[in-house]
């Protein structure tokens, strides 16, 4: 692995210089950026992926959508449209993307948008009766043309970003340097059992700016799974001969509080397109076996196999410590933001 990120080196320094001065121009407002008059959320990370941020999104839709009127805006990572979509009945995976379709069937209460083009995703929901109070933009860290109002970086246990090199060396977007421009660092996907002393070793090697601030948190697993015409509980399901299927980034842990001695797993790429013969393969398995995927597969797996015999294992973001904290971070900046709009 060193050999080869030797190889790599030159490569990731030539996409380091890139990526520093196109940073650099928007630190300078050489490159245009823009700003909108509500509270405006960015979650996102250095890294390419894996680091939960669907389920720190879901956090703040807990948080703030009986609150505000609430919407997300996310690129629609795998969809098969372009453009701007509001999310309506009509929506599926195919459409918007599995993490917004995912969003949009669990929340009622919130708008979901896709748009790759943010800039223009907000103005349209801006034009939207009622318009949002509070916009989340998903996997948007990167995304320099809007200024947001309050950024959350994700770094996951085991992989944090300082530990990290630069693509294609490593996996980092961009330079770790990138981290100040967040006002909270989470360290997604712990132990539950982090110790303090854990915690402080982390943090020390993330080496925050003296306003940020650090939290730890968990991957919290529901003690039930669930199809469209029921629920199982876990125990009894690991005790199910099954088939595990995952296509997400970082599949083991999913794997490890479900996985009995006579399972199957099948595993593919995040964001995983399933073709034809895999769905009918995995059909073949579903006539013995039940098939438990994640929460995100079921959105591009469901009304594909039979209803009765496909399971998903919702999961929560979980606070180790200081969750009363963060929470009053954000619900300070959105109260804050919210107050000064209604004065001008």
């Amino acid at each position: 692995m060193k050999f080869l990120r030797l190889l790599l080196l030159p490569f990731a320094i030539i996409y380091d210089l890139v990526t520093a001065i196109r940073n650099y121009f928007y630190d300078k407002e050489i490159y245009k950026w823009h700003t909108f008059p509500l509270p405006v959320i960015a979650v996102g990370n250095l890294s390419t992926g894996g680091t939960g941020k669907s389920p720190q999104t879901e956090y703040l839709i807990r948080l703030l959508a009986n609150k505000y009127n609430l919407a997300t805006l996310s690129r629609g990572y795998g969809r098969k449209t372009s453009g701007y979509i509001l999310a309506d009945e009509s929506a599926s995976a195919q459409t918007i993307g599995d993490e917004p379709f995912q969003f949009f069937t669990k929340f009622k209460n919130i708008q979901v948008a896709v748009d790759a083009n943010r800039v223009e995703g907000i103005e349209n929901l801006l034009s939207l009766s009622p318009k949002p109070e509070v916009i989340l933009l998903d996997d948007a860290y990167q995304h320099r043309r809007v200024k947001a109002g309050f950024y959350i970086l994700l770094t996951a246990y085991g992989d944090i970003y300082a530990d990290d090199y630069i693509l294609p060396a490593g996996n980092l977007r961009e330079g770790r340097y990138g981290a100040a421009r967040a006002n909270v660092i989470v360290v997604t996907k712990c132990p539950p059992n982090l110790t303090e002393r854990e915690q402080q070793k982390i943090t020390t090697r993330l080496q925050p700016k003296p306003q940020q601030q650090v939290y730890f948190t968990t991957i919290g697993y529901e003690d039930f799974v669930y199809s469209g015409s029921g629920q199982r509980e876990v125990a009894d399901v690991r005790n199910t001969p099954k088939v595990l299927v995952a296509g997400i980034a970082k599949p083991q842990p999913f794997y490890d509080y479900l996985k009995g001695n006579d399972d199957i797993i099948k595993t593919y790429a995040d964001h995983h397109i399933f073709t034809g013969a895999e769905i009918n393969e995995l059909n073949a398995l579903a006539a013995h076996r039940i098939i438990v995927t994640t929460e995100k597969d079921y959105m591009r797996l469901k009304g594909r196999l039979p209803e009765d015999r496909l399971f998903y294992l919702p999961i929560k973001c979980q606070f180790i410590s200081g969750g009363d904290d963060f929470d009053k971070n954000i619900l300070n900046y959105v109260g804050q933001s919210t107050r000064n709009r209604s004065i001008h």
